[in-house]
């Protein structure tokens, strides 16, 4: 039974994947898929049976529609979401390699304004907050609304309102230069102005989750304790590391859990959304400061099972899991707490 509500804020975009090995701008076949880190972590905590809230920006295209109607079909609540009639969807260009790692080559469709995502209204939201709010336990946010000036703007009013309405903030720092910069870029370290925007906001969030090399960009270390004691409220940080061990401090909990292995991976977009997902949905009951160092090792390996799940399949959103199917296998699997 639905009940607590996440708001989910940022992109909505669509992956375009090229074949395993190939490039998406030229190599055949390609294939479109619903995608964009807030849209994917909605999507699946709605499928494990939360309460979800949208916050974003669509074109008045074929994609906004088709992506909107899928938003409906989840059950998820769209009052936040925004329809742009001067800017497209977004269509990223995602390479493959052989073996399932993808690798973002830039995008498609901006017509001279940018895409929809870059223009999320502040004062829309303010508009529709009464109707977004209502319930709400937990934000969940990506940095990449952080690269452009309107959503910028947007972003940061959602953390004021979250803030003042005593909602918990969740950060998936989820770094993608290519996002910020006006060309693809091989340089994957973030420069000192990139830096300074996403620190700011992370002096209100509850929860960080970054992967190992966004953590040394960041941090200059993969430590969670250390991340963590580097800011005066000491937020519970969770580090991924694709296939290995998740390291984790949750009220004060330190641990490392082991991945899940299955059988072949697919693709592996949109497994570190179903991972934040997977952690959400466990923390929404909870409060953090009362959480076990056993009810900290439950939640990590049940997001572990989130993210492995969705590498059986094509796509961020499609694969996504039900609780049963997490709850299968975990029964199943040989993952591991130390």
């Amino acid at each position: 039974m639905k009940t607590e509500r996440v708001i989910a804020f940022g992109e909505a975009l669509i992956d375009r994947l090229g074949p395993p090995g190939g490039n998406p701008l030229y190599d055949l076949p390609v294939t479109d898929c619903f995608g964009g880190a807030p849209a994917n972590v909605a999507c699946a905590l709605s499928r494990l049976g939360v309460d979800v809230s949208f916050i974003g920006s669509l074109g008045n295209d074929e994609i906004g529609r088709s992506f909107k109607d899928l938003l409906i079909e989840r059950g998820i609540n769209i009052a936040g979401l925004q329809s742009d009639t001067d800017r497209p969807s977004r269509i990223v260009l995602v390479r493959r390699d052989t073996s399932g790692e993808r690798f973002f080559e830039g995008f498609e469709g901006d017509k001279g304004l940018g895409f929809a995502d870059e223009a999320i209204s502040n004062e829309q939201i303010i508009k529709d907050w009464p109707l977004i709010i209502e319930n709400a336990k937990w934000l969940v946010m990506g940095t990449i609304p952080l690269a452009s000036e309107i959503s910028s703007s947007a972003f940061r009013g959602c953390i004021e309102n979250a803030v003042h309405a005593g909602i918990k903030i969740a950060i998936d720092l989820n770094w993608r230069p290519t996002f910020w910069r006006n060309e693809v870029s091989e340089v994957m370290t973030p420069s000192l102005k990139e830096k300074n925007e996403i620190f700011f906001i992370l002096k209100n969030v509850s929860l960080i989750k970054l992967a190992i090399e966004e953590a040394q960009w960041f941090f200059n270390t993969s430590e969670p304790l250390e991340i963590s004691s580097s800011f005066p409220h000491r937020p519970s940080v969770v580090v991924t590391d694709g296939a290995n061990p998740v390291s984790w401090l949750l009220n004060n909990h330190l641990g490392k859990s082991f991945a899940i292995s299955i059988d072949s991976v697919i693709d592996t977009t949109g497994a570190g959304d179903a991972f934040t997902a997977g952690l959400i949905y466990k923390l929404l009951p909870l409060e953090l400061d009362q959480i076990s160092k056993q009810k900290a090792e439950e939640i990590i390996q049940f997001a572990i099972a989130c993210g492995a799940y969705v590498c059986k399949g094509l796509g961020a959103i499609d694969p996504q899991p039900y609780k049963e199917d997490v709850d299968k296998l975990l029964s199943i699997s040989n993952g591991g707490i130390s």
